[in-house]
């Protein structure tokens, strides 16, 4: 069955439009702040010579993916473990937004087909809970925002299409396709004027924590040696 011109709007024209959109927010946002010039340590080098504030900064970049470096994510590994499937169930719906109109061939395969489904589906999983989470836990009622509410939601609702959508399959209608295709545009526009827009200063937070770090002997982390 062949696609209509609208779903080869959505799939096409329309997801190009918007990460057009996205790519010219990020950069004037990027320009913007890189127009303040970081300040320097004022103190001298303290601590570890053996570090650097370049091996501190990689270490600090690493830190995502190291949840035995932060006491927060040691002493909690399931919530690391939700963290991490979380963020993979994002990229892999991002991927099948890519891979469904350039490379729909791929979707053939039926282990392609479940890898995307396993991953994006945990991630609906995780969604609901956290959906649960913000609503039933004081602190994080108190802590959220309408913007928290709304992006998580709609997350978890592009999530179920994403599994629905991942064996590219018209033959009972577009519908589910086109939902996702359209969830997926808006999402482009949305994220940078939103809170999740927070990963595009991540890696520059990391970067100088890190290098401030490791000026001062501190990063990366060694392990104390009992005596």
């Amino acid at each position: 069955m062949e696609e209509s011109q609208l779903l080869h709007f959505a799939e096409h024209r329309l997801q190009e439009v918007a990460l057009l959109i996205m790519a010219t927010v990020y950069t004037i946002r990027l320009i913007w702040l890189f127009r303040f010039k970081a300040g320097g340590d004022r103190q001298g080098r303290t601590g570890r010579f053996s570090t650097s504030p370049q091996k501190g900064a990689l270490y600090s970049l690493a830190n995502i993916a190291m949840p035995w470096a932060m006491e927060s994510t040691r002493t909690n590994l399931v919530f690391w473990i939700q963290f991490a499937l979380f963020h993979l169930g994002v990229t892999a719906a991002i991927t099948l937004s890519f891979v469904i109109p350039y490379g729909p061939s791929l979707l053939n395969n039926g282990l392609v087909v479940l890898g995307f489904q396993a991953f994006i589906g945990a991630a609906f999983l995780i969604g609901c809970y956290r959906i649960y989470r913000r609503v039933s836990d004081k602190t994080m009622r108190a802590i959220s925002t309408p913007d928290d509410y709304f992006s998580l939601c709609l997350l978890t609702v592009w999530f179920a299409f994403g599994v629905l959508a991942a064996p590219n399959d018209i033959s009972g209608g577009e519908g589910i396709l086109l939902t996702f295709f359209l969830l997926t545009a808006f999402f482009l526009i949305y994220v940078p004027f939103s809170k999740i827009g927070h990963y595009l200063y991540y890696p520059i937070t990391r970067y100088y924590l890190g290098r401030s770090l490791g000026y001062r002997g501190v990063y990366p982390i060694q392990k104390s040696v009992k005596p």
